[in-house]
């Protein structure tokens, strides 16, 4: 069975990784304009498909 500790982190680093997508959005960009790419995106999905397997 799947501890409410564990489902509590995994929110919570889910939350986390949305905000710090938001915040360093600027930098982001501006790499891009640069030629270089953050995968940001794949580690968010990661994150979100663990999540997602706690629900019930």
């Amino acid at each position: 069975m799947i501890s409410r500790a564990y489902h509590a982190t995994l929110f919570a680093l889910y939350q986390l990784c949305i905000v710090v997508g938001i915040v360093a959005m600027p930098v982001a960009m501006a790499a891009r304009q640069a030629g270089l790419n953050f995968p940001v995106h794949r580690v968010l999905a990661n994150i979100e498909t663990a999540y997602e397997s706690t629900q019930q």
